[in-house]
């Protein structure tokens, strides 16, 4: 008899296929004391040369949260209690353990970028004591079978090697939408439903259907239920014509990437740009800050891959909640989310963006591209004009602002007498508007991107862009979703830009649609009382066989 399990949307789309289990890894804390101080600073370094080494062969999401690990595993701060805790008496390996637990409670208190991280702490302490004892860490199934993995969680470094080929879903007991695995796998282009609880209960190679949207899991779904599951899409579906509605309203598709080899899978499953080129990892893993010259060839790197296309560079996106160990700051900031980031970090040290819109300005020169810059967490109109004619005096032509704060939101019409453009951040600007952490799966349903409250400030937005004859795109989550797709076209959004896996069936949705019944569905979802009534009724309504 078929069951139906339920949990947090991590990853979009819908598919079937038996269930290989991950067994919970054995409890290696309690150690033999033969293990030593030294063996465990021996496991930190490899530990941290290891992530380091994933990080540079990752891309997107998944290469920041490695590099933010091995920064973790090395903070010093981090030995330094251990050592201290030795010196009491505790074995090394309890000693390690007890710092992590430090280290992870202060920061879930963070929130904020810090805070989503936590739980990696987690494996940080499993690699490193299983690494110091010689013990073996449990590995992801060794089967050439189209699967869908089911575990209580999996670790960034686990999930950044996953084979979109063999994982058709991917199922967990803990996490949320903003979890590593969610984040990685909506990179991968995998359906995942997260936060799902009973998913171990679930029998080994049992016919299980995920449905990555909705948040579901069923396990030995009826025939019925099978035949009601939408075509598998392969990802080398490539559109043979740019997106535009059934009546040829153009809306242009996008990607969000952080280098060159996650650009050219974007050019190869039909992007016609970048909409958003993260710079973070540039930056985060260093302890000085990168050079022009290192700068401008990883731009000029993602700028070929579109010879005639468009290129958005966001500018550094870090600061309290993202340190930079080169940047001087006075104190820690008691909540980060809403401390000196983004933009703001120009109050630290103005040479940061002046070389990195320099290093942009010199590789732009060099193609055709047409490439353009943004600044994040921009929130009022005197911040929005000094970042433009900072990147206009480097020559950049094109200077926009992020809107991920409300009052950028509700003041976007003065931005745009100083932008040229604005991108609205959907994933920080619901963190905003609810005063909801993104971290915590608890408030998954608020940082919902159908809560009407924020389909109002992307219509207020989007409204401010065609009053002022300018684009207004969002590149958020929520431009990943075919169905919100419809709805962001419907407010006057013309540019989206999304993880790469999700451009086949947002470019189907949208030309399944014209323009007036896009803003039909616009309508219904902002006038509904609930996200979930929103979804519910834009889903009745909308004419697409994907959903």
């Amino acid at each position: 008899m078929s069951r139906q399990l339920t949990g947090i949307a991590g990853s979009p789309g819908a598919v079937a296929g038996p269930a290989v289990i991950i067994a919970s890894s054995s409890d290696i804390r309690d150690l033999h004391k033969t293990v030593t101080l030294d063996d465990v600073e021996l496991a930190i370094t490899t530990v941290g040369s290891e992530l380091d080494r994933l990080a540079h062969t990752a891309t997107g999401e998944a290469a920041d949260i490695l590099s933010a690990q091995a920064m973790m595993v090395r903070d010093p701060a981090l030995a330094a209690s251990m050592r201290a805790t030795c010196q009491g008496g505790e074995s090394a390996p309890a000693a390690f353990s007890q710092a992590i637990n430090e280290f992870r409670s202060a920061l879930a208190a963070l929130g904020g970028y810090l805070g989503e991280r936590a739980a990696d702490l987690d494996d940080l302490e499993r690699r490193v004591l299983a690494t110091a004892s010689g013990a073996q860490l449990d590995a992801l199934p060794k089967t050439e079978q189209p699967h869908v993995l089911v575990a209580r969680d999996l670790a960034p470094a686990d999930t950044v090697g996953l084979d979109p080929g063999n994982v058709l879903a991917i199922i967990t007991e803990q996490g949320g939408r903003t979890s590593h695995t969610s984040v990685v796998a909506r990179g991968l282009g995998i359906p995942a439903v997260v936060g799902c609880p009973g998913a171990l209960e679930i029998a080994p190679d049992s016919l299980v259907l995920v449905d990555g949207d909705e948040g579901t899991v069923v396990v030995d779904p009826t025939p019925q239920q099978l035949r009601s599951l939408p075509a598998i899409r392969s990802e080398a579906t490539v559109p043979s014509e740019r997106c535009a509605t059934k009546d040829g309203e153009r809306v242009e598709l996008l990607a969000n990437v952080s280098g060159s080899a996650e650009a050219e899978r974007a050019a190869a499953l039909g992007a016609e740009g970048v909409g958003l080129l993260r710079t973070e990892l540039l930056y985060l893993h260093r302890q000085v800050a990168p050079t022009l010259e290192e700068q401008e060839r990883e731009y000029l790197a993602v700028f070929e891959v579109f010879p005639t296309g468009k290129v958005v560079v966001r500018t550094l996106d870090a600061g309290a909640d993202k340190p930079l160990p080169f940047l001087a700051h006075d104190a820690p900031e008691a909540n980060p989310a809403l401390g000196i980031r983004g933009w703001r970090l120009d109050v630290l040290g103005p040479k940061l963006f002046d070389d990195q819109l320099a290093a942009i300005a010199a590789a732009s020169a060099k193609v055709n591209t047409r490439v353009a810059v943004m600044a994040p967490m921009v929130a009022t109109a005197e911040e929005a004009a000094a970042f433009a004619s900072r990147a206009r005096a480097a020559g950049i032509e094109a200077a926009g602002s992020m809107v991920e704060v409300p009052a950028a939101a509700l003041r976007a019409g003065q931005l745009l007498e100083h932008c040229d453009f604005l991108c609205i951040g959907t994933n920080d600007l619901s963190q905003y508007a609810f005063a909801a952490d993104r971290g915590l799966a608890a408030l998954s349903g608020l940082l919902d991107p159908w809560q009407p409250a924020l389909l109002d400030l992307i219509r207020l937005t989007a409204a401010a862009g065609e009053a002022a004859g300018k684009l207004v795109s969002v590149c958020g989550e929520a431009a990943s979703d075919p169905l919100m797709a419809l709805v962001l076209v419907g407010l006057g959004v013309r540019s989206l830009s999304m993880s790469s896996g999700s451009l086949a069936s947002v470019h189907e949705a949208i030309g399944r649609h014209d323009l007036e019944q896009c803003r039909d569905l616009a309508a219904l979802a902002v006038g509904a009382r609930s996200a979930e009534a929103g979804r519910a009724v834009v889903k009745a309504k909308a004419h697409w066989s994907g959903k």
